[in-house]
């Protein structure tokens, strides 16, 4: 399973912003990216796989800045 999800950081602990459905003590990699860097990534890679909609890149990157 591969999932992008909010979390806050709070004395010390990333606690989800949306509930997961996942077996207790499952464990997971976790990477973090801020907002500008999810921007940065999205910029960079625009039509390595072919011709990109516009309008979707955008979408992206507003989802990315809401983040």
């Amino acid at each position: 399973m591969s999932k992008v999800i909010r979390v806050k950081y709070e004395k010390g602990v990333l606690k989800p912003l949306e509930p997961l459905e996942l077996p207790e003590g499952e464990e997971l990699l976790v990477e973090i990216i801020d907002v500008e860097e999810r921007i940065r990534r999205l910029q960079r890679y625009r039509g390595v796989l072919g011709p990109v909609d516009e309008e979707l890149l955008e979408e992206a990157v507003e989802e990315a800045e809401q983040l």
